[in-house]
């Protein structure tokens, strides 16, 4: 089944949906000033070309059968979907000013592995024009999905459904490139209260405590949830993306769906908010919900998710005459060899007593070896890519870790500019990045993870390098003029 679709389809009046969209938010509680058309009319604004932006959302519902990821099970006991708890969706954004054009696709998965993530940036690429590396594909991190990487024992790559989903992902990328209309970009945020909490410790800090002081020896939270709305010129529906920071992880049956995220979405529709399109954060060590369950309840955490879009829509500010401009850079995320040889040799030596907590069970332990032996890791690093966005004050970054919120919190306050938006599970997955803390204490993160997705584990200082160099591209992506972009090249 593919309901794809773009904003407006098969609509013959240009009437009734700003209407209808403003009814439905001032029922939301919404309140909005002079409409953008007629201020930008009126204002002769302009010193940019036009921002244009489309979208277009296409179904992915995965057959019965086929696996899904993110929780343990052992070889013949795989947690395979017996049927579907809600539609899940590709959502494709598009937005071009000038020669510069970009794509943003948020997608109802576990996970991208980078060499899928590389062969659809490069569909969309060959299909539309827009450059693979401004085409971004970001996970919601579902886990009630499947994975489209390798996870030992934490869910099966299941290539047929994935080449099915790539195809429609690229479609879908045509589509709103199809849909794309001027449009007027109007930024918000609040604080999405009980929606979320740290879930490595009980004891953790908030951003409101971050200052300039704050360190990695606290665990921290970041609460903020922040909106882009789009009002688009011609009668074109407005387009609405949000970002917040929590694993979609409240239901650990065989349904297949969206999770909390899905649930938002319902909750929109109900009141003739525009379709949210979701980003996900810097949620590596964090849980939906205010901490019981530890998993979360997706109803009360939609809720709480939806009460916290309202407020950043009432509490939205446009962006004045916005430029577009794109960097992308390659970077090698240091490995800790010397740990990973340790293992290696242990399981050698004892193999009997790598049964349990970091080893997750024998026979995990037991496919690990075997695999590493046979080829053991020599390089010293994980080749990754970073790209940053900028949309007048507004920058986006993208990375593929599951970052601690430490450091999500670190990038924005540093960032130069005066909205940064943390966008983690993007085009690839490395697992976690966690602080030096959690090497430490050998935890999850840390530890196992890396035997999960078949790499050696990361040196301690791997986030901080990583979020320096996140860092250095937002002040690149700052400097740059009006529709500009810059990318090193492949390697």
């Amino acid at each position: 089944m593919d309901r794809s679709r773009a904003p407006g389809d098969g609509e013959n009046t240009r009437r009734t949906r700003r209407e209808v969209l403003k009814t439905g938010l001032r029922a939301a509680g919404v309140v909005f000033g002079t409409p953008w058309i007629l201020a930008h009319r009126a204002s002769g604004a302009g010193r940019n070309p036009p921002l244009e932006a489309g979208q277009a959302v296409v179904d992915t519902t995965p057959p019965k059968g086929v696996g899904l990821a993110g929780f343990h099970y052992r070889p013949g006991k795989e947690r395979r979907v017996d049927g579907v708890r809600q539609a899940t969706e590709a959502r494709a954004l598009v937005l071009r000013q000038g020669p510069t054009q970009t794509a943003i696709v948020s997608v109802d998965l576990c996970a991208f592995g980078a060499d899928v993530a590389e062969r659809i940036q490069r569909a969309v690429e060959r299909r539309t024009g827009i450059p693979a590396q401004n085409v971004h594909l970001c996970a919601t991190h579902t886990h009630s999905m499947p994975a489209f990487c390798y996870l030992r024992q934490w869910g099966e790559y299941p290539q047929a459904y994935a080449a099915d989903v790539e195809r429609k992902i690229v479609q879908a990328v045509a589509r709103a490139k199809a849909d794309a209309a001027p449009c007027a970009i109007f930024v918000g945020k609040a604080v999405a209260s009980a929606a979320s909490f740290n879930r490595t410790t009980p004891k953790f800090r908030t951003e409101d405590q971050f200052g300039p002081d704050a360190t990695d020896a606290d665990r921290w939270l970041d609460r903020t949830l922040h909106t882009l709305r789009f009002e688009r010129a011609g009668g074109k529906p407005d387009l609405l993306w949000y970002h917040f920071s929590a694993h979609p992880v409240c239901y650990a049956d065989r349904l297949a769906g969206p999770d909390w995220p899905g649930l938002v979405i319902e909750m929109a529709r109900s009141d003739g908010v525009p379709h949210p399109c979701y980003l996900q954060g810097h949620a590596g060590d964090v849980n939906p919900g205010p901490g019981k369950p530890w998993r979360g309840d997706a109803r009360e955490t939609a809720g709480s998710v939806y009460a916290a879009i309202k407020k950043a829509l009432a509490a939205e500010r446009r962006i004045e005459s916005p430029t577009l401009a794109a960097v992308s850079r390659p970077m090698d995320l240091p490995l800790d060899l010397k740990l990973y040889r340790q293992w290696l040799e242990t399981y050698r030596r004892e193999p009997e007593k790598c049964s349990r907590g970091v080893w997750v069970d024998a026979g995990f332990a037991r496919d690990w070896y075997q695999a590493n032996s046979r080829k053991p890791w020599t390089r010293p690093n994980l080749p990754i890519r970073l790209a940053a966005l900028r949309l007048g004050p507004v920058g986006l970054v993208f990375h593929p870790s599951e970052l601690y919120s430490f450091y999500g919190l670190v990038i924005q306050r540093d960032s130069p500019l005066p909205e940064t938006i943390v966008v983690g599970y993007a085009d690839g997955l490395v697992g976690y990045l966690p602080d030096p803390r959690a090497y430490q204490a050998g935890e999850y993160a840390a530890i196992v993870v890396p035997k999960i997705l078949d790499y050696p584990p990361f040196q301690p200082t791997a986030a901080q390098a990583m979020s320096a160099g996140i860092g250095n591209m937002l002040h690149k992506v700052a400097s740059l003029g009006r529709m500009e972009s810059e990318h090193d090249s492949e390697r």
